[in-house]
């Protein structure tokens, strides 16, 4: 499983305030988003977890639904429930 330690440098690199999707990350290490989603599930609390959400701007449910906490507290655009994907996807 060498993809996982490729979703670990990605999820690492994204800034707080950013957001990336599991499809984001997987065109990145060359997988599909399942894979992707599989891949941070493996991954410890210290990557930023919360920065990763479904390619509609719904945060992850996971963790006991933390994400949105850390999302607003790190300043990341939301519309209504959803991240702002147009103001907060990161590149």
């Amino acid at each position: 499983m060498g993809f996982v330690e490729d979703v670990r440098a990605v999820v690492a690199a994204i800034p707080p305030g950013a957001v990336m999707t599991y499809g984001d990350i997987g065109e990145r290490v060359g997988i599909g988003p399942r894979q992707a989603g599989r891949a941070m599930g493996l991954l410890d609390d210290g990557v930023p977890w919360w920065r990763v959400v479904h390619a509609d701007g719904t945060p992850a449910t996971c963790h006991g639904g933390r994400a949105v906490g850390l999302l607003r507290e790190e300043g990341t655009p939301f519309r209504g429930a959803r991240v702002d994907m147009p103001r907060a996807r990161h590149g």
